[in-house]
C-alpha cells in the first residue's frame, strides 16, 4: 500500500505557533547549557613536555581537578594559518575526527624557540613575524603578526573538555539517576529520547579578538550581516535543519552550517574556522573601547582596544581549531580556501537563468513551459522537476503516466541548448519491490539506529531508509546510480539537485535524523550531523562525474552543506516566504555564504511559499538576477508565477532582468574562474573593497559584484527614491542606466521606477557584456563582445574577461582557455594576455566600446600599435561624457 506525506499535511506541520516547539532553544540544549554554566577550568602545562618536530609543536596539557589530560598540537603555515588542536591523551576509545574536508594533508612549517621562561614559552615560524606565546600556569597562547597581538586562545579559562567514558562503569542506581537527570548518559527532548553511548562528551574553548568590533559569517541564519552579541540574544546555533518558513532575525540553525567566523577592523582581517561537525553554538560578545560614545578629555586616548570574545561550544568531536591571520580580506578568504576548497567552476548554463516549480505536472506541462519563455522573449537554461516527477516518490523513477518519455524530453530541450534538473533527496522509500531499495539494504548502505537495526523515518515516501553517505562504499553505489545505463530515462543533458539532506525525517527529533542512530564504522549520528548532505552533495557529485568519463563539470544544487561544499557545486537558502522581509533578509544571508567560501548560492526567487504580489515579483527578478545563483521557485501550494501571467508590465520588467543578466554572464563567468583560482567572492560586502572605511563595516542593503559593479536592490514596496552609500572620497561612480557620474564618500538620493535597478559602475574598471542574449547561455557566442571602460579621476581603467568552452575540465586538463586584460591608460586601450598558460580558439570578437568619464575629446582613444587594422567609429556624447 502506497503512504505518501501529502503537501496539505506537510504545510500543516511546520508553520504557525508548532515551529518553534519544533526546535530547540538555547535553554533546552543541555550540553551548552552545562558548558556555559560551569566554573572556569584551570588546565596547565608544563615545558618539559613540550616536542617540537618539522611539523610543529607538542604540548601534554593537564586539568588541575579532574586531573584529566589532552594532547594539544599546534601547527603553523607560510601563508598564515595556526592550527590549534586538542584531543585526550589517552582516550577509552577514539574520539570522532572530521575527514574529507580540508583539501588532503597540510604543509606546516617548524616552529622554533624565539625565548623561554619558567612559565611560559615564545614561538615563532616563517621570517619571525608571528609568534605564539604559551602560557603554562594556567594555559593561555596569545598569536602575534608584526608585534600585534591578534588572537588570544583560552584567555578566560574557559577550556573544557568532557573526556569520554566507560559505559560499563560501576556505580550506584543512584548516580546514574542522578547522570541522566543532568543529561549526560540519556536526555529527552519532546518525546524523544537520546541514548549517549559515549556519555558526556561536549568541548569548548573561548578566544579574544583584539581590536575588533565587527565579526561575519556563520551562516546559515537568516540573520544581519554583522554577527549579534549573543549576551542579549540566543547563541549562533550550527545544526543542520529542516526549517520551513524559517523565522527572521534568529540564531536558529538551518539548513547548512560553515563553522567559520571572519573579522574586521581598520588594517586587517582574520578568521576563525572550528573544524567540528556535531552540533555547535557559538556565543559573540562585543567589548567596546572604555567609554565609548561618552565624551572623553580633548586628546585623550584610551589604552584599552576594543576586542571581540568569542566562545566555541559543540556536543562531541575534538578541539581542531585554525586561526586565519590575514592580514587582508583577499589573504583570509585565500587562506581558507587552502584548506577546504575553491569555488567550484561552475558550468556557463548554471549562471543562467533556472525556472522551478514543486510540482510541473507533466511532459506536457513542461513543454509549455518552455515555450512560453520562447514565446515572451524571456532567456532560460535550466527547467526542474521536484519529487512528482517520480513513480510514487522513488528516486531515479519517473512516473511512467505523467513522464512517460522523459528522454525524449530530454531531447526536446537539449535542442534549445536547455537542461533539465530533477530532485534525488537521501531518504529511500520502504518497498521490498523496488530493486534499489533492496540493492540498497542488502548492500549495507543504510543508516542504523542504537540497536544496530536499519533506521527508519518518515519523509515524501512515507516509511523510509536513510543512505549512509558517511561511508565512502555507499557514495560510491549511489554514485554508480546515475550513469546512463543504471538511471532509466536520463540523458546527459540531465543534472540534479539534493533536497531534504540534513537529514530531514518528519518525525524525528527536531525533524531530523536522532542523534543515537549508528553510521558506519559505529560512529553515533551526533557526531557528524552537519556533515550529511555535504556527503550526499559529494557522492552526487562524483556520479555525475563518472557518468561522463571525468570530462564535463556537474551541476549539482544541495540545500545542505558544511565547510568545503563550495568544491561541490552550488546552494541555496531553502524555503523562505514571498514577502519583502525574506527578500531584504536574502542579501545579508547571501553575503554570509559568500564571505565563508559558499559563493555559489542564490534565494529562491518571489519567495518559495505564498503568493508574491507583482510588485514583489519584479523585485525580486531584478534582485535574483544580480545574485550568483538565479532560480525562480514556488511550492505547489501556491499560485502559478510564471513570468508572462501578472500583465505586460511585470512581463516586461522581469524579460528586462533577465536579459540584463544573460548580458553581464561574461562578467559573471570571468568572476567565478577568479573565485575557482584565487578565492575572492563574486558579491563581496562593501567593506572588503572598502577596508578602511568604517561607515562600510555594518552595510547590508548593498553590495559589490566584483571589484566593478556596486548594486543596491530595491527591497521595499512602493517606493520612488532609494539611498544609495557610494564609497571612497576618491572614487568615481556611473549610473549604469544613466551614465551619470557621481563622486564617492557620499549618499544618494536615487529615484527609482518599477524597472530602475540601481547598479553603479566603479571608475577605473572595464566591465565585458554580451551585446545581445539570445534564449539561452548557448546563444551567447553568437553576439560579440562590448566593454564598458569606466574611468576613474587620472583617466585609468582595468579588467579581465575569461573564456573557456563552458562546460568541460578542458580548461584545467588541456589549458583551453583564454584570459585577456584589457588597460586604459594615457587614452590607449590595451588589450592583452593575462594568462599565457591558457590556448583556446574562440571567435569572440569586441564589437564596441563604450568610455564612461570622457569629458571632453582632448585625445581619442587608440588602438594598441601593431594590433590588425580595423576601422573603429567614436560616438561622443558630451552630456553624458562617454564615448561610443
Amino acid at each position: 500500500m502506497e503512504v505518501n506525506v501529502s503537501a496539505e499535511s506537510f504545510e500543516s506541520l511546520v508553520p504557525g505557533g508548532e515551529l518553534q516547539e519544533k526546535f530547540k532553544k538555547n535553554h533546552d540544549i543541555i550540553f551548552y547549557r552545562r558548558q556555559r554554566d560551569k566554573a572556569a577550568s584551570q588546565y596547565f602545562a608544563s615545558f618539559e613536555t613540550l616536542l617540537l618536530t618539522d611539523r610543529g609543536a607538542s604540548l601534554e596539557l593537564c586539568e588541575r581537578d579532574s586531573q584529566d589530560r589532552l594532547c594539544l598540537q599546534i601547527r603553523a603555515t607560510q601563508s598564515g594559518t595556526v592550527r590549534v588542536s586538542l584531543d585526550e591523551l589517552q582516550p577509552v576509545k577514539p574520539r570522532y575526527h572530521v575527514s574529507d574536508v580540508l583539501l588532503g594533508e597540510l604543509r606546516y612549517e617548524p616552529l622554533r624557540v624565539n625565548w623561554k621562561r619558567e612559565d611560559c614559552v615564545c614561538l615563532t615560524w616563517g621570517l619571525g613575524q608571528y609568534k605564539l606565546l604559551v602560557s603554562f600556569s594556567p594555559f593561555k597562547l596569545e598569536i602575534s603578526c608584526d608585534g600585534e597581538e591578534i588572537v588570544t586562545l583560552n584567555p578566560e579559562n574557559k577550556l573544557y573538555f568532557e573526556t569520554l567514558q566507560d559505559p560499563t562503569r560501576s556505580s550506584s542506581d543512584s548516580c546514574q539517576d542522578d547522570e541522566n537527570r543532568c543529561g549526560l548518559w540519556k536526555e529527552t527532548f519532546r518525546q524523544f529520547e537520546d541514548i549517549k553511548a559515549n556519555g558526556p562528551s561536549s568541548v569548548g574553548m573561548d578566544l579574544s579578538l583584539h581590536g575588533f568590533k565587527h565579526t561575519y559569517g556563520l551562516p546559515e541564519h537568516a540573520d544581519t550581516l554583522v554577527l549579534k552579541d549573543t549576551s542579549v540574544t540566543e547563541a549562533y546555533r550550527l545544526y543542520n535543519l529542516d526549517v520551513f518558513g524559517y523565522d527572521i532575525n534568529s540564531r536558529l540553525g538551518l539548513y547548512g552550517s560553515v563553522p567559520f567566523l571572519l573579522a574586521h577592523k581598520l588594517e586587517r582581517t582574520a578568521g576563525v574556522f572550528w573544524l567540528n561537525a556535531s552540533e555547535t553554538l557559538v556565543d559573540v560578545k562585543y567589548n567596546p573601547e572604555p567609554n565609548e560614545g561618552e565624551d572623553e578629555p580633548p586628546g585623550k586616548k584610551s589604552k584599552i582596544s576594543p576586542q571581540t570574545d568569542v566562545r566555541w561550544i559543540s556536543e562531541s568531536g575534538t578541539i581542531d581549531c585554525f586561526i586565519l591571520l590575514g592580514p587582508t580580506a583577499a589573504q583570509v578568504f585565500s587562506q581558507y580556501a587552502q584548506l577546504t576548497g575553491y569555488q567550484a567552476l561552475p558550468p556557463l548554463f548554471s549562471l543562467g537563468y533556472h525556472q522551478c516549480r514543486w510540482n510541473y505536472e507533466d511532459e506536457a506541462d513542461v513543454k509549455a513551459v518552455d515555450a512560453g519563455f520562447d514565446l515572451h522573449g524571456i532567456p532560460y537554461d535550466v527547467i526542474w522537476l521536484d519529487i512528482e516527477h517520480t513513480n510514487g516518490k522513488r528516486y531515479f523513477t519517473w512516473d511512467s503516466q505523467l513522464f512517460p518519455n522523459p528522454a525524449e524530453l530530454q531531447h526536446h530541450l537539449q535542442k534549445k541548448n536547455r537542461k533539465l534538473v530533477v530532485i534525488s533527496d537521501p531518504h529511500i522509500k520502504i518497498d521490498p519491490d523496488w530493486p534499489l531499495y533492496c540493492e540498497a539494504k542488502e548492500g549495507g548502505h543504510f543508516v542504523k539506529n542504537r540497536e544496530g537495526v536499519v533506521y527508519e523515518g518518515t519523509c515524501w515516501p512515507g516509511e523510509s531508509c536513510y543512505l549512509d553517505f558517511s561511508s565512502s562504499k555507499t557514495r560510491s553505489w549511489y554514485a554508480r546510480q546515475f550513469s546512463l545505463s543504471k538511471y532509466e530515462g536520463s540523458t546527459e543533458s540531465l543534472f540534479v539537485w539534493n533536497d531534504m539532506n540534513e537529514p530531514s525525517v518528519f518525525n524525528g527529533p527536531e525533524q531530523t535524523m536522532p542523534k543515537d542512530a549508528v553510521h558506519h564504522g559505529g560512529w553515533e549520528h551526533r557526531e557528524l550531523h552537519n556533515l550529511y548532505g555535504f556527503y550526499q552533495h559529494m557522492a552526487t557529485f562524483e556520479g555525475l562525474l563518472t557518468r561522463s568519463g571525468g570530462t564535463e563539470r556537474p551541476f549539482i544544487l544541495s540545500r545542505s552543506f558544511f565547510a568545503g561544499s563550495q568544491r561541490l557545486g552550488a546552494i541555496w537558502t531553502g524555503d523562505n516566504v514571498a514577502t519583502w522581509e525574506y527578500l531584504k533578509i536574502s542579501i545579508p544571508m547571501l553575503l554570509s555564504l559568500s564571505l565563508t567560501g559558499i559563493q555559489f548560492c542564490g534565494a529562491d526567487v518571489g519567495g518559495f511559499v505564498q503568493d508574491p504580489d507583482p510588485e514583489l515579483l519584479v523585485r525580486w527578478y531584478q534582485a535574483g538576477a544580480l545574485q550568483p545563483f538565479f532560480r525562480g521557485h514556488s511550492a505547489k501550494m501556491t499560485k502559478r508565477r510564471e513570468p508572462w501571467l501578472f500583465g505586460d508590465d511585470v512581463t516586461s520588467a522581469i524579460r528586462s532582468a533577465v536579459q540584463d543578466r544573460y548580458r553581464l554572464l561574461p562578467y559573471w563567468y570571468t568572476l567565478f574562474h577568479q573565485a575557482h583560482t584565487s578565492a575572492l567572492p563574486p558579491i563581496r560586502p562593501l567593506w572588503v573593497e572598502f577596508p578602511s572605511d568604517t561607515s562600510m563595516f555594518a552595510v547590508e542593503n548593498q553590495y559589490m559584484i566584483g571589484g566593478a559593479l556596486l548594486v543596491c536592490p530595491v527591497t521595499d514596496p512602493g517606493v520612488t527614491e532609494v539611498k544609495v552609500l557610494l564609497p571612497g572620497s576618491d572614487e568615481l561612480w556611473y549610473d549604469t542606466n544613466m551614465a551619470a557620474v557621481h563622486n564617492g564618500a557620499r549618499t544618494l538620493d536615487l529615484p527609482v521606477t518599477l524597472n530602475t535597478v540601481p547598479v553603479f559602475q566603479r571608475g577605473g574598471t572595464v566591465v565585458p557584456r554580451r551585446a545581445g542574449c539570445g534564449s539561452s547561455t548557448a546563444d551567447l557566442q553568437q553576439h560579440p563582445i562590448t566593454l564598458t571602460v569606466a574611468l576613474d579621476s587620472k583617466g585609468n581603467a582595468d579588467g579581465f574577461l575569461y573564456l573557456d568552452d563552458g562546460h568541460s575540465f578542458s580548461y584545467r586538463d588541456q589549458m583551453q582557455f583564454c584570459l585577456r586584460r584589457f588597460t586604459m591608460r594615457a587614452g590607449r586601450l590595451v588589450n592583452s594576455c593575462a594568462n599565457d598558460q591558457g590556448s583556446f580558439d574562440s571567435d569572440d570578437k569586441v564589437e564596441s566600446v563604450v568610455i564612461l568619464g570622457l569629458n571632453s575629446l582632448k585625445r581619442k582613444p587608440k588602438l594598441k600599435p601593431g594590433a590588425p587594422k580595423t576601422t573603429v567609429t567614436f560616438e561622443f556624447d558630451a552630456k553624458r561624457g562617454d564615448m561610443r
